[in-house]
């Protein structure tokens, strides 16, 4: 028996690969499918199985290409009422792999079909559950994804509650828990930066699992602070629901090469955006005019999820040399499949070409401070609400206005004023700025490090420790 977790870091997610005598199940694979097959072939393994946790909101999962590419049978929880075909399971129902059998828990709460994956291996022992998003390590999935007009946020946590002390507590300690997301997802709010825990230790660390808690106790505790689901969720769980472009034919109209002059004479048509995913220190030095920043290196399939609203906006990219096809693909793995191209040469054929550029100035910490000095200056802290909550600036000119929801606020934002922003390590302010910039707000300063050099400052905080670097 062969079990493999493939994480990946920008969406905080975590497929899996199980192998046994030669047959295959993979659980909630993402949508780039080749490496699956490619890891089948080499262990001279047939996937027979792809198992779906329940309807991804997040990202696109790729079931339905390694279904094609295979011929593997897409399983789902009960009543998943998918347009294309797959097979529901029913709760308790076991499929065999090999000399392994995976049982699908039937636990409603995240969604109405969500199941926990319990691995039964060849001797009869309950080994190991892949439980989606119904439990994390230190958390549970948020409740409020799945609301229909007959069902409430409330509702669907109390069918949680009941989903985890029938299904999941009662399981031996033991037992290996494999959950589809870690720290830095939006599926849930107190999510351990650890990938594999066991249920013992869920049982003992995990607030959701609490023993005597009462279902009201679990109710508000899960409900309380989780914020508003991203834009781009209800759009992914659509395209999981109901089918999608090719990853293949994706990347063959979005990996394409554009010259100065090509890149230019799209990039003026009405409704195209230009995205720059290169670092936050080469959009600082140069970009091009009224593009948006969401950089490859950080967190940027959902910021790109949260940032633009409309999933079929066609998307001209900036990007680092032989990036191109990295970029393709990471905008498909939320759903975003209409890019048009990349500037062939970046930045330095645009400028060698004498086309226009622009800068964004950004200032130390340190200069800041001595700039705090000397007059009242207008500040933009763009982290969550929960980072600023724990500890902030206090200074007078300081306005909270979060990133995911800067784009609706903007009639907050004083024209006349010079605005210094910030966020935790550098990222997101960047990110801002550009947004700024877009809709013509030019005054705008970036404070390189973020909150994480400002607190090496001698300027005055809050009095709590602010937990994130990031």
């Amino acid at each position: 028996m062969k079990i493999e977790q493939i994480y990946t870091s920008c969406l905080a997610q975590g497929a899996y690969y199980i192998e046994s005598n030669g047959e295959v199940a993979i659980i909630d694979p993402l949508r780039e499918t080749q490496q699956y097959v490619d890891k089948a072939k080499a262990n001279n393994a047939v996937i027979k199985f792809v198992f779906e946790t329940h309807i991804h909101a997040d990202f696109v999962s790729g079931h339905l290409d390694l279904a094609k590419k295979t011929g593997a049978t897409i399983v789902y929880g009960p009543n998943a009422n998918t347009v294309f075909d797959c097979y529901n399971a029913s709760d308790n129902e076991e499929f065999k792999i090999g000399n392994i059998t995976l049982k699908a828990l039937h636990t409603p709460g995240h969604t109405l079909e969500s199941v926990t994956y319990l691995l039964i291996d060849k001797n009869g022992k309950n080994h190991a559950i892949f439980t989606g998003d119904t439990l994390f390590l230190g958390d549970v999935g948020r409740p409020d994804l799945a609301i229909k007009s007959d069902l409430t946020e409330k509702d669907l946590a109390g069918m949680l509650f009941k989903s985890l002390r029938t299904k999941i507590m009662p399981l031996d300690d033991s037992i290996v828990v494999y959950p589809a997301h870690g720290a830095g997802s939006a599926c849930g709010k107190n999510l351990s930066k650890e990938t594999v825990g066991t249920v013992g230790n869920q049982k003992k660390t995990n607030y959701a699992l609490r023993a005597n808690m009462t279902k009201d106790e679990f109710v508000k505790e899960v409900l309380n602070g989780i914020g508003k689901a991203p834009q781009y969720f209800s759009k992914n769980a659509k395209l999981n629901q109901s089918g999608y472009s090719e990853l293949e034919e994706v990347l063959k109209k979005g990996n394409i090469p554009l010259s100065v002059s090509e890149f230019e004479s799209h990039a003026v048509k009405e409704n195209i955006l230009v995205l720059d995913v290169r670092t936050q220190k080469d959009f600082i030095d140069s970009h091009i005019p009224g593009s948006l920043f969401i950089g490859l290196n950080g967190g940027f399939a959902p910021w790109v999820g949260a940032l633009i609203s409309d999933i079929k906006q066609p998307i001209l990219l900036v990007v680092p040399e032989g990036k191109s096809e990295e970029a393709v693909t990471r905008l498909a793995r939320v759903g975003y499949d209409y890019a048009l191209g990349y500037l062939e040469g970046g930045m330095e054929a645009w400028i060698a070409a004498g086309k226009i550029s622009d800068k964004l100035t950004s200032i130390s910490s340190l200069e800041f401070e001595q700039r705090t000095k000397k007059q009242t200056l207008s500040v933009l802290d763009v982290r969550k609400k929960g980072e600023y909550d724990t500890m902030h600036l206090k200074l007078d000119g300081l306005q909270h206005l979060s990133l995911d929801q800067i784009n609706h606020r903007l009639d907050q934002i004083d024209t006349q004023k010079t605005y210094y922003i910030h966020c935790a390590g550098g990222y997101r302010s960047v990110i801002a700025a550009s947004i700024l910039k877009a809709n013509r707000f030019h005054n705008v300063i970036d404070i390189a490090g973020g909150f994480a050099a400002i607190k090496k400052t001698e300027l005055s905080l809050s009095e709590s420790i602010c937990p994130s670097t990031l």
